[in-house]
């Protein structure tokens, strides 16, 4: 919006004068558009030759007076959509305005303020015979002037702007809508909300700088720049039994290798982890003096003259052991300050697994074979000791045979009995003849007293053999014991033999072989500290610890305002 230049008091005009015109020029209301103020003039000396008259026609006081109001409204600063409101009001009351301030100038003329919300009300004109209120807003017809009589007295309130004189302090209106003062307290609200939104988020990130990023800075400092540098030194090995045992128990050829060795992989592991271990290790290469040295960093150096606890600390830090049942592996791994020194205890660690597994089998394979081998020589000392009381027995009667000797007696007797039954018949039959030949039968007669003599000559020799002390019927039944017992004693040695058999092989089977997969080989590059990874960690474990204090001390807080 374009502000024109304030009009002069005197403008020479082209057109005609009409005094129609510049009567209606004149203002309606003389004291809403005050006449321009007459500017003094200076004295100025007079030139001395009077200027040449000025022909053209001069505008009256009204038209100047009527472009000094429109000066000053366009100089008020109105917004296009009060101008528009302005010429919709003036056309309503039937204003020739030609500008939108020249309808605000007419407006103002006529008493009517522009801008009101209510003179849409208030321009509905009642009815005949309506009382002034009825059918319009309360109060609407109060203020305008009265056209008749000449009296023009405005009642009610004042629709005309007033005129500010413009060398006037001017100070804000202290009365505030209710609208208004809602805003300013929600705004109010809001800026306390948001400072003290703000405060607290102040205060949140002090503490998670005090306790979080402070430590994990003083964290990452120690493991970038002052953490010793640790040569980490991995071997892995595994515990075979030995494969030519054969299927001594009922299960030796259903298991896995790795079940079969499983609780001698974890014993190994347990000595490997052990303060013995430490103790063996620190006596044979030195473990306490390596890591007493001064150039490690103080967190991990340890003390001048450390305890056997402080140096497993220590052990058990550097030395990580793991054992996976389902492959059978033993996956170790030793960190030092120095690579060849880290190979050194690994090799070192190894030889005592080896020397352990060892004695794990050898203490039961030796008393198995040892148990084994006293019964078997028990047995046998008692079958020896048989087989001698059966000789001593053979050779206290003179006989190494004495049921043969029997056996034979009664063969020889049976003999003679059936020679004599023969000759008895034969006899018979020839004394059964009427005239037997007395020749033969002499002769039979003979011999069978022959047999009978010799018969009870064997007769008496058995009877003899089988009765008293050291009759071969006593001696055959002594001998008969004692090869019962040397047979009995037979089976024992034999069963004392198949079990010191067996005991062997149990203990071949129960041979156990630690087999290295991969050697232990010095380290080019430390391990140890992993910066990055360890940083981290410490952020990750102060920020938990930090959440958990404050979820801690608000469930307190909650609990002890309730």
């Amino acid at each position: 919006m374009t502000t024109k230049p304030k009009a002069r008091k005197f403008r020479i005009k082209r057109s005609a004068p009409s005094l129609g015109s510049a009567a209606a020029a004149q203002p309606a209301n003389p004291q809403a558009a005050p006449p321009p103020q007459q500017q003094p003039r200076a004295a100025t000396p007079q030139p001395p030759a009077a200027p040449a008259p000025q022909t053209g026609e001069v505008a009256s006081a009204g038209q100047v007076a009527g472009e000094n109001t429109i000066d000053a409204i366009r100089q008020e600063g109105l917004t296009g959509r009060q101008l528009r409101m302005a010429r919709r009001v003036a056309q309503k009351h039937d204003l020739p305005a030609t500008s939108d301030f020249d309808a605000v100038r007419l407006l103002r003329d006529k008493g009517i303020d522009p801008f009101q919300r209510s003179n849409m009300l208030e321009l509905v004109v009642p009815q005949a015979g309506a009382e002034p209120h009825e059918g319009g807003a309360p109060d609407a017809f109060a203020s305008l002037p009265a056209t008749t009589g000449g009296a023009g007295a405005q009642q009610g309130k004042v629709q005309l702007p007033q005129t500010v004189p413009v060398k006037k302090q001017q100070l804000p209106s202290t009365e505030v809508s209710p609208a208004e003062r809602r805003a300013a307290e929600i705004q109010n609200i809001q800026r306390d909300i948001g400072r003290r939104r703000r405060k607290k988020t102040g205060l949140l990130l002090v503490r998670l700088a005090f306790f979080v990023m402070l430590p994990t800075f003083l964290a990452g400092y120690y493991f970038y720049a002052i953490a010793t540098p640790m040569y980490a030194t991995k071997s892995e090995f595994l515990i075979i039994q030995n494969e030519g045992s054969g299927g001594a128990g009922p299960l030796g050829g259903l298991l896995p290798t790795q079940f079969a060795t499983n609780s001698d992989s974890i014993a190994v592991q347990g000595f490997l982890q052990s303060k013995d271990a430490m103790l063996r290790l620190d006596r044979d290469v030195g473990f306490k003096s390596h890591f007493t040295q001064g150039w490690i960093d103080p967190i991990q150096r340890l003390s001048t003259d450390p305890t056997n606890e402080e140096a497993y600390k220590a052990y058990k830090k550097n030395i990580k052991i793991g054992y996976d049942p389902t492959e059978g592996m033993i996956r170790m791994e030793v960190a030092a300050a120095d690579p060849t020194v880290s190979a050194e205890f690994s090799r070192q660690l190894i030889d005592y697994a080896e020397q352990r597994v060892n004695n794990l089998s050898a203490q039961k394979r030796d008393d198995q074979m040892r148990d084994a081998r006293e019964g078997f020589e028990r047995a046998e000392a008692e079958r020896r000791a048989a087989q001698e009381n059966l000789v001593r027995l053979q050779i206290q009667g003179s006989t190494l045979d004495p049921e043969g000797v029997i056996a034979s007696l009664r063969t020889q007797i049976g003999q003679l009995e059936t020679q004599i039954i023969e000759k008895r018949i034969e006899l018979n039959s020839l004394l059964n003849n009427s005239r037997p030949n007395q020749s033969r039968v002499d002769g039979a007669r003979g011999t069978l007293e022959i047999l009978q003599a010799e018969l009870a000559t064997l007769n008496n020799k058995m009877t003899d053999v089988s009765q008293g002390e050291n009759s071969l019927a006593e001696l055959a039944a002594n001998i008969q014991i004692a090869q019962a017992d040397l047979a009995a004693r037979d089976m024992m040695m034999q069963s004392a033999l198949q079990q010191m058999e067996q005991a062997r092989v149990e203990a071949s089977r129960q041979v156990r072989y630690l087999t290295v997969a991969v050697e232990p080989i010095e380290s080019e590059e430390p391990s140890y500290p992993r910066a990055f990874e360890n940083t981290i960690l410490a952020f990750l474990v102060f920020a938990g610890i930090y959440l958990m204090i404050s979820l801690t001390a608000s469930i307190l807080r909650e609990q002890v305002t309730n």
